[in-house]
């Protein structure tokens, strides 16, 4: 073993997905971890103290991942309407694309986020934040006629479910589906516009 490696929480939650992605969710553990890494169990438990903050820190990891674009879309300037209609549509590429490119790594990641509530909270919440970002400033540009930017948020994650919530994975391979999401776009956009 190489106990004079450094490690970094990072470079154990890089190795812990090529462990999950080699030995499945069911039959990976820390001891496959630290193997991987060529260090004792011990040495990953100092960064995490159990296998549940482990599999929680992978789940946070995807989720964090998939923040970036809409949290870059979230913040640029420019018209409100486009960038609510670019989040949207990029929220929705992302889950679609990590559902049919690689399904198996999607269903670990799914259990994952189920066993990660906190976490999965937090990055729902961070996600509506987003949008009701996007709601501020299009009743700024005068754009949207919105009473409670931070509800309406919730009412448009909500009601675009369909298009991003895991549990509707199987539709995402509709032919259909580019044309139910612009139609879905085109009415909220509409219910939003200002006059």
């Amino acid at each position: 073993m190489n106990e004079a490696v450094v490690l970094t929480p990072e470079r154990i939650l890089e190795v812990t997905e090529d462990v999950l992605r080699r030995y499945g969710l069911a039959k990976a553990t820390v001891v496959d971890v630290a193997r991987a890494l060529d260090v004792s169990h011990g040495s990953v438990y100092r960064h995490f103290p159990s296998k549940a903050s482990l599999r929680e820190a992978v789940a946070k990891r995807w989720l964090d991942r998939m923040d970036v674009p809409l949290r870059k879309i979230a913040e640029e300037q420019g018209p409100a309407p486009d960038r609510l209609d670019r989040w949207l549509r990029t929220l929705f590429a992302a889950k679609r694309s990590r559902v049919l490119d690689d399904p198996e790594m999607f269903q670990t990641y799914l259990t994952l986020a189920r066993e990660a509530c906190a976490t999965v909270r937090c990055h729902k919440d961070a996600m509506i934040d987003q949008v009701a970002a996007i709601l501020t400033d299009g009743v700024k540009q005068g754009a949207f006629e919105i009473g409670d930017t931070k509800a309406t948020a919730r009412a448009i994650f909500e009601a675009t479910t369909r298009f991003h919530h895991p549990a509707h994975a199987d539709e995402w391979k509709d032919a259909d589906l580019s044309a139910r999401i612009d139609a879905t776009l085109a009415l909220l956009l509409r219910g939003l516009k200002a006059g």
